[in-house]
C-alpha cells in the first residue's frame, strides 16, 4: 500500500532551480567593480558564506563584511539580484508541482542564509503562493541538513507530521537524514526522477480527491 502524503518539503538548488555559481559571482563582481575571483575569495574561500548559511552571522553583518571585502557596498537588493541571476527555475518540476492538488501543503528547506526566503519565491514565481510563509533556511533555523534534528525542527516550525510528509532533495545524504527523522524522502535530480518519485505515493486525504 502506498504511503499517503499530505505535505511535500522541497530542497531548493538542484531540485526546484538550477544554480549557476559562476553567473552569480560575475554579477556581484560587476556590481562591485572587481574580478569574479575576488568575489570567490571574499564570499567562499574566507568562510563568510558558510557562516551566514549556518546562522552564525545576521544579514547586516554578512552584507557588511561582503561589502568591505569587495570594496563596494552590497545591499539586500544587490545580493538578491545576483542570486536570482545565477538561479533558473526547473520548469518541468514546477509543472509537476502545479499538477498536484491545490490543498497539498508545500514548503522549502534549504541550506542557505535567510535572504533566500526572499529570493526563492521570486525564482520559482509560479509556486510562490503555495510556499508563502513556508520557506525555511539553515541560516534561520541555525541548523543544517542532513542532521535529522534539522528536519525535526523544520516540521515543528511548519506544524507538520513526519509520517505524512515527503521530502525531496538532489543529495542522497540529505534524503538519509530526512528518513532518519521519520519523513518519507526521495532523491530527485530532474523532472523525470521527480515524476517517478511521485508515483510511489498517494497524495491528500482519504476522500474528496
Amino acid at each position: 500500500m502506498k504511503p499517503r502524503i499530505h505535505q511535500v518539503l522541497f530542497d531548493f538548488d538542484g531540485v526546484l532551480a538550477h544554480y549557476r555559481h559562476e553567473v552569480r559571482l560575475a554579477h556581484l563582481a560587476a556590481h562591485a567593480g572587481c574580478a569574479p575571483e575576488r568575489v570567490r575569495e571574499v564570499l567562499f574561500l574566507s568562510g563568510l558564506e558558510t557562516e551566514y548559511d549556518s546562522g552564525t552571522l545576521d544579514t547586516a553583518a554578512y552584507l557588511g563584511r561582503l561589502g568591505d571585502g569587495l570594496g563596494a557596498a552590497v545591499d539586500e537588493a544587490s545580493w538578491l539580484a545576483s542570486r536570482m541571476a545565477g538561479s533558473t527555475a526547473i520548469d518541468g518540476v514546477l509543472a509537476r508541482i502545479d499538477a498536484l492538488h491545490a490543498d497539498l501543503a508545500l514548503g522549502v528547506l534549504t541550506n542557505n542564509g535567510v535572504l533566500m526566503t526572499q529570493a526563492i519565491p521570486r525564482i520559482v514565481a509560479p509556486m510562490a503562493a503555495r510556499i508563502e510563509g513556508r520557506v525555511l533556511t539553515s541560516g534561520g533555523l541555525q541548523m543544517r541538513k542532513p542532521a535529522p534534528t534539522t528536519f525535526a525542527r523544520a516540521l515543528e516550525v511548519l506544524g507538520w507530521d513526519a509520517g505524512s510528509t515527503l521530502f525531496v532533495d538532489d543529495k542522497f545524504t540529505n534524503v538519509q537524514g530526512a528518513r532518519e527523522a521519520g519523513l518519507h524522502a526521495e532523491t530527485v535530480t530532474d523532472s523525470r526522477s521527480f515524476g517517478k518519485a511521485l508515483k510511489r505515493y498517494v497524495f491528500g486525504p482519504q476522500t474528496g480527491w
